[in-house]
């Protein structure tokens, strides 16, 4: 994982080291330990904030250099706003605001986890220590010479002073394995296609067995013999061959039904022979953001020791336009034994997802299924990219995703399915065809996703728009920006979870 800052819980007696973040409500009002550790400089604040203007709106802050009566060298002030009004997601977005006031060179940041009504809670604290790493992450891996401004690698220790240190590390604990689970997948939506193809993908996702996730990689051999003709046919016109895996963390009772995760993983994406224009064609090493999903959530919730089993499945394919790549006409079968005429061989990642489902659906029936995709270019046009698209078979299901997507920011909207859609996917020649019409492409996608999952609850995510290339966020500066992990980790942890 790219992280190079640290982040540790000191008491409010410690004294601050380099740079001090306060808090303060729209009042300008701090809280009493502030107050104590401010001393003479908060006559500064105010003077600063009548100089400069400062509104004290949610999420503003003021920054001074070297402020009178204070050890250290410069002080941040950020502004809470109305406490009263303040939701859990808005202490992370908080730590984000502090990191992106961080610049490289910085040896030690105190942040004061206080408001003007008092200490915040030992969650609130560690959701503010989350926000820094999430912000804080850069992709510097190939970079020879050093940069100046945001793409400068951030090396600081953020000590975040608490009232109650023990409570801050308990709660952190958890929330620092999502955090690195973010962060793996971060890491493999920015690789290089040309250093992630299927096998190496394969290997990475195998070190996940470190934390006692149980992985089985299946190579062309073994999904020949299965009769995954719809994986196959995608990877065949690479000279790096396709590859599926199945991770398993059994942190649930013995036997009890586990929920399972799907991902796309189409490690670079030419569109084979309906090849793509050569435009930002280079975005394709990021089609495989749904498997980067997977493997990061499967990373958090191992290492969180979750209470739940779960099945992670993901496919592994580049579609190039060899002489071996398949035809639009090409009829190829899936393994669930339903036959697909390929209409267009750029609508490649429904095909892998369709065997991978049906193998997870019919081998481990679980509770449930979440496939994620950079699926459509459609998806954007309807929602762009502040949602992912949700198209479910299951009420209970798609209400869950919801609200987890609400708590967390990683928000889904639900888009229709009906029989009127899935009849523009029926074919002349095969049993259906892998695309529809130019109208509704997003959700022809999904109904023919939706023909390869049974009667299993089932939702499907389009993350097309929110896993790549996404406008900088206060939590987020990376090209690849880890979607799904944090939402997914949300819905088991609330809905499926033992609880302990």
């Amino acid at each position: 994982m790219t992280d190079a800052v640290k982040v540790g819980f000191v008491p409010f007696s410690a004294a601050p080291r380099g740079v001090l973040v306060v808090f303060c409500d729209e009042t300008l009002k701090f809280g009493p330990a502030t107050i104590k550790a401010l001393g003479p400089a908060a006559n500064a604040v105010k003077r600063a904030a009548a100089t400069n203007q400062f509104k004290a709106k949610s999420g503003s802050t003021m920054d001074i250099l070297a402020p009178e009566g204070l050890k250290a060298g410069r002080l941040i002030v950020l502004s809470a706003g109305k406490t009263a009004s303040l939701k859990d997601s808005d202490f992370l977005k908080f730590g984000g605001k502090i990191a992106a006031k961080i610049t490289a060179g910085t040896e030690a940041v105190t942040i004061l986890a206080e408001l003007s009504s008092g200490a915040m809670k030992g969650s609130q604290a560690a959701s503010i220590a989350s926000g820094v790493r999430l912000r804080a992450y850069r992709f510097n891996r190939y970079k020879t010479t050093k940069k100046d401004g945001d793409n400068a690698p951030l090396r600081a220790q953020f000590s975040v002073a608490v009232a109650d240190v023990a409570a801050a590390r308990k709660a952190f604990t958890p929330e620092n394995h999502i955090v690195d689970g973010v962060l793996v997948a971060r890491d493999l939506v920015n690789e290089p296609p040309n250093v992630l193809f299927p096998a190496e993908f394969a290997r990475r996702a195998a070190l996940l067995r470190k934390l006692g996730v149980k992985v089985e990689i299946l190579d062309v051999k073994a999904m020949t013999k299965l009769g995954m003709g719809a994986l196959l046919g995608v990877s065949q016109g690479s000279e790096h061959d396709g590859r599926m895996v199945i991770m398993r963390w059994n942190g649930g009772k013995a036997g009890e039904q586990p929920i399972a995760f799907v991902g796309k993983g189409v490690c670079f994406d030419t569109g084979g022979i309906s090849i793509k224009p050569a435009g930002s064609m280079e975005d394709m090493k990021g089609d495989m953001g749904g498997a980067a999903c997977v493997v990061g959530l499967m990373h958090a919730l191992a290492a969180r020791k979750a209470k739940v089993n779960v099945v992670g499945a993901i496919g592994l394919v580049e579609n190039m336009p060899d002489g071996n790549a398949q035809r639009p006409g090409d009829i190829v079968t899936s393994m669930s034994g339903q036959t697909i005429e390929i209409i267009n061989t750029d609508a490649e990642g429904r095909l892998v997802l369709a065997d991978v489902l049906w193998y997870v659906a019919k081998k481990h029936k679980p509770k449930f299924m979440v496939d994620l995709a950079t699926l459509t270019g459609a998806i954007m046009v309807a929602l762009g990219v502040d949602y992912a698209g949700m198209f479910s078979n299951d009420d209970k299901l798609a209400e869950r995703l919801t609200a987890a997507g609400k708590e967390t920011g990683e928000r889904v909207w639900r888009m229709p399915l009906g029989p009127e859609y899935d009849k523009q996917i029926d074919s002349q020649f095969a049993d259906m065809k892998n695309t529809g019409s130019r109208n509704g492409g997003s959700i022809t996608a999904a109904q023919f996703l939706q023909r390869f999952v049974d009667d299993t609850p089932w939702a499907h995510l389009d993350i097309a728009g929110t896993a790549m290339g996404v406008p900088a966020s206060d939590l987020n500066r990376s090209w690849g920006s880890g979607y799904g992990v944090r939402l997914l980790n949300k819905l088991v942890a609330d809905n499926y979870e033992a609880k302990r």
